[in-house]
């Protein structure tokens, strides 16, 4: 299952995000998205895990969980949209 996670710190690095969700489920992978002048964090980012109960276990104990000083914001995540 694919997740989107907002309000990231912007010190956080892909580890750290890792090593939280990691303790619900096998992580596949994460990727905050940086901004592609700067490589300054834009705050958000995606994290995909093994399997949809796992995911959704992440959801509902990450949702508004304090990492690093901020209240993360986990949902799953929506396809991008094709044009």
């Amino acid at each position: 299952m694919n997740l989107f996670v907002a309000n990231i710190c912007r010190t956080v690095r892909e580890e750290a995000l890792s090593g939280l969700f990691s303790k619900f489920g096998q992580v596949s992978s994460v990727k905050i998205i940086n901004d592609k002048l700067t490589g300054a964090s834009k705050g958000f980012g995606f994290v995909e895990m093994a399997s949809d109960a796992e995911g959704n276990e992440a959801i509902q104990k990450l949702s508004n969980a304090e990492f690093f000083g901020r209240n993360l914001v986990v949902s799953k995540a929506r396809p991008k949209p094709s044009f």
